[in-house]
């Protein structure tokens, strides 16, 4: 039998290379070519599984608005726009036992009644799928299970049955036989995830992909992956914590970022309706270096504990640490802090912690963060009852932030009475409940910290 012949596969772009080499010549990524099996191109691995649609000017293309179906799980379904969309490709990933089978397990116990739907199960048997629905105590009576990891199989039967949403669990543990690699290869996840979107499309049928992640926690995989699918999630959380994340990275029938908050209890993942707890503690006394913000997740303001602890640095170079914020801003920070507020931590170390475990990306936590180093550094505690939104430039002016009234009204609905803001989002009525302190420089909100 004659040696198959091998390839170097790029995991960022696909290219396939003769030889090993330390960076890719497509895409100029580094250390991310892989040996693979030469692939052999069938005559039909390519045929169109339907008649390709005419040619049409996009002004005769009617505009409609893409029905959804609720699943049932209303924070999965503020995750995915409003719900699944019929020919909608889904992919899902998130760390091994983070919960990603359970959540799709509940959801198609949820829609089953109204939906026809088939679990594709590449990594369990029918028995241990049966057990998890029992342990949920779940109704899993109209759901189809098919034990299968042949692509080819796998379509014939969801091209048989026609059902209305089919989950794949998971994406790299499905091969097709036009290929000779194994599956979870490039190649293979490459093809495998094309012919099942192109069937989700033809069809109509709403396909979610469970996909597995790198130990540096991206999708594993070819990048392609992503951008064949409508929508990318990401299921977060930490392994000795009880609260499950999952946020979208990419929606073509919805908005991106949105954050839906889940726990995770013996009887599955239950959904939290007050996200904002999560992440603000609850001190029995006013403490210093303690202060509140409002950040924006999608279209969900999240009220958010940040943390500062400055301390006499014991070393010649003093410790910045961030745990949940960019690391660079916060040198920024501190330097505009000490140009134009007159408060020096040259000497200090500084650390800085977002509670609950939460990252955030927006600038609109800068002046929040500012306050809480102010005051853990002269040790006086912040209002317990104060909320700090804003963005501080390199000027030390206090810049206005996204939708500031959504912010203020989620604050005086969870009980805070003041806060300090930037002017220009200052509301034109009054907001019942809270009063609002509008500063334009980043002296000021430091001088009406005394007033408080």
């Amino acid at each position: 039998m004659a040696k198959a012949k091998t390839v170097y596969t790029c995991t960022e772009c696909g290219a396939a290379e003769p030889k090993w080499q330390g960076q890719c010549p497509s895409c100029h990524a580094w250390n991310t070519l892989v040996e693979t099996i030469a692939e052999t191109i069938s005559a039909s691995r390519f045929a169109p599984l339907a008649e390709t649609a005419g040619l049409q000017k996009l002004a005769e293309v009617e505009a409609a608005e893409v029905p959804r179906q609720p699943t049932g799980v209303s924070e999965f379904d503020r995750v995915l726009g409003g719900g699944l969309v019929a020919g909608g490709v889904v992919l899902i990933g998130g760390d091994p036992g983070i919960g990603k089978s359970t959540l799709l397990l509940q959801t198609l116990c949820h829609i089953g009644n109204a939906r026809k739907a088939i679990y594709v199960s590449g990594e369990e048997s029918p028995q241990q799928i049966a057990m998890r629905a029992k342990r949920l105590g779940l109704d899993a009576s109209p759901i189809s299970l098919l034990a299968e990891i042949n692509l080819e199989k796998i379509i014939s039967m969801l091209q048989k049955h026609k059902p209305d949403i089919a989950v794949i669990d998971s994406i790299q543990t499905v091969y097709s036989e036009a290929l000779q690699s194994a599956p979870g290869s490039v190649a293979q996840v490459r093809e495998c995830s094309a012919q099942l979107t192109r069937l989700a499309k033809q069809a109509g049928i709403t396909v979610i992909l469970v996909g597995h992640v790198t130990k540096e926690g991206a999708l594993a995989g070819p990048r392609v992956l992503e951008h064949i699918v409508d929508t990318v999630l990401y299921f977060e959380g930490d392994q000795s914590s009880s609260f499950r994340l999952i946020r979208a990275f990419k929606n073509r029938f919805g908005a991106v970022n949105e954050l839906g908050v889940f726990a995770m209890t013996e009887k599955g993942l239950r959904e939290v309706t007050n996200p904002s707890a999560l992440f603000l503690s609850h001190h029995s006394e006013q403490v210093a270096g303690s202060c509140i913000t409002v950040t924006m997740e999608g279209s969900r303001p999240l009220l958010i504990e940040i943390q500062a602890l400055v301390d006499e640095a014991h070393a010649p170079n003093p410790k910045r640490l961030c745990v949940g914020l960019e690391q660079n801003r916060l040198a920024m920070l501190l330097a505009v802090l000490h140009r134009h507020a007159g408060v020096a931590c040259f000497d200090q170390d500084v650390f800085i912690n977002a509670v609950g475990g939460v990252r955030i990306s927006e600038p609109a936590v800068d002046l929040a963060v500012l306050l809480s180093i102010t005051s853990s550094l002269k040790n006086k505690p912040l209002y317990n009852k104060l909320i700090v939104f804003g963005e501080v430039g390199l000027a030390g002016e206090v810049r206005p932030v996204q939708r500031g009234q959504e912010r203020l009204k989620e604050a005086a609905k969870l009980g805070f009475t003041k806060a300090i803001i930037p002017k220009a989002n200052a509301p034109k009525q009054k907001i019942d409940g809270i009063e609002i302190i509008a500063v334009e420089r980043l002296d000021q909100a430091l001088a009406r910290l005394r007033d408080i």
